[in-house]
């Protein structure tokens, strides 16, 4: 057969104007295909291979555990590493329903959970309730700082605040309303350390307002950043000095509000955390 044995009457094969020719180990493609070679396959071996070794690598990256100095976890420039917020294996802080967590480990990361968890605390709408405000001070302030604490919040809790964001006078909740008062902590950065104290900052977004049908002050978000010098006392990280400024804050969103009864119903059913790593 001669190579013009394979063409139809157009002068190509089914009318594409192609020529089809048969070579051995070629392809009958007539829009023609590559030929493969034992030495593609051998690449895409071996490419296979490496992607593996690369997965595997990047696995016992991820999971091996962490150096728990403070300077482990400043990279370049003084920026956080990427495994400064990684799971550390450490044992988790404990934590009692209601109350606020106590025990941290005695290093960088229990500092930072300490901060996070005591930004929470300091949050709640409980600090607005004299009694619960000075028991959860108790909790978190070191006791060389407990008077001056108390006396300063006392205050600034005063009944023309509780009642310019829509409390009684007392801190207590108008009946048929839900008072929300919360801290979410984002991330938390060491700024200062030594090995008995600490200065922790505390990105954070919160909600305060009040949820209910005919409310004048609905709740509102706000992003934050609370620093706060720790120092190690009793066992414990506890509070010696805290202070709040505004931001960052991030350009909002096009969420569209939720209704009165619909932010009542969330701060019932959701729960807090405890911030711990």
């Amino acid at each position: 057969m001669s190579l013009g044995d394979d063409q139809d009457g157009s002068g190509g094969y089914g009318g594409t104007g192609q020529t089809r020719t048969h070579l051995p180990g070629g392809t009958t493609d007539v829009y023609g295909g590559a030929r493969r070679s034992g030495r593609s396959s051998s690449r895409s071996l071996v490419t296979v291979v490496g992607v593996i070794v690369l997965l595997i690598a990047a696995i016992a990256f991820a999971n091996r555990g962490g150096d728990d100095s403070a300077s482990s976890e400043v990279g370049a420039g003084g920026q956080p590493r990427a495994t400064s917020t990684a799971a550390s294996g450490t044992k988790p802080v404990r934590s009692t329903p209601g109350v606020i967590p106590a025990g941290y480990a005695h290093d960088a990361q229990g500092a930072q959970s300490a901060a996070a968890n005591y930004s929470v605390a300091l949050g709640a709408a409980g600090m607005f309730d004299k009694t619960q405000r000075d028991a959860t001070l108790q909790a978190i302030i070191a006791p060389s700082r407990l008077a001056e604490f108390q006396s300063s919040l006392d205050t600034a809790y005063t009944p023309a605040f509780s009642k310019s964001i829509g409390l009684n006078d007392d801190g207590s909740t108008p009946a048929g309303y839900t008072f929300v008062s919360r801290t979410n902590p984002i991330g938390t950065k060491v700024t200062e350390s030594s090995q008995n104290d600490m200065t922790v900052e505390v990105w954070c977004s919160g909600l305060l307002g009040m949820a209910g049908e005919n409310s004048t002050n609905p709740v509102t978000s706000s992003w934050f950043t609370v620093t706060m010098k720790l120092e190690w006392t009793a066992g414990d990280w506890k509070i010696v000095t805290q202070s709040q400024k505004e931001g960052p804050t991030p350009v909002p969103g096009d969420d569209t509000a939720s209704s009165a009864d619909e932010m009542a119903k969330a701060v019932d059913e959701y729960g807090g955390f405890t911030y711990a790593r």
